[in-house]
């Protein structure tokens, strides 16, 4: 266990929308250390959703999804006399952005078309409409929350 928690290390924006969370999306995204190759996945299905939607930003949409992903509360195990509760528990604001960044990468990794371009885009435009699979993870666990509400008592 650590005396203090770790420092957050600063984010270089990213190169063409001067955007932090964009970096930090990419580096969710990247595999095997290749940045580069990453960014270009994510600029290229950022130019699909505003192709394929017909708005001009793209990056709006994208941000739009991210919220539409986002979850407030959580559900976590605590032991109370024996048995193992469900509890559930508010997220930290930087905790729900990591988990909606993840959870749109993890679904648009298992779509079916041919490029990750095309499998992020396509999952960015569900989300913006509240649909997809990254949304109903959303909404599987709020339901997880509300359904073991009764024991929120036991928060510590």
């Amino acid at each position: 266990m650590r005396k203090t928690r770790a420092k957050k290390r600063p984010l270089l924006p990213d190169p063409r929308f001067n955007d932090e969370l964009v970096t930090r999306f990419v580096n969710n995204m990247m595999l095997d250390g290749k940045k580069s190759l990453a960014f270009a996945i994510f600029y290229d299905a950022i130019d699909l959703v505003s192709e394929k939607t017909g708005e001009g930003d793209g990056l709006e949409q994208w941000k739009t999804a991210l919220t539409n992903v986002m979850p407030h509360v959580e559900v976590r195990s605590r032991r109370v006399g024996g048995s193992t509760f469900q509890i559930p528990h508010p997220i930290r604001p930087d905790r729900k952005v990591t988990m909606a960044m993840k959870w749109l990468i993890e679904f648009s990794r298992k779509r079916n078309e041919k490029t990750m371009a095309n499998k992020l885009a396509n999952e960015i435009i569900a989300a913006a409409k509240e649909e997809g699979a990254a949304v109903k993870r959303r909404q599987d666990t709020h339901k997880m929350a509300e359904a073991n509400k009764a024991f929120s008592h036991f928060r510590f």
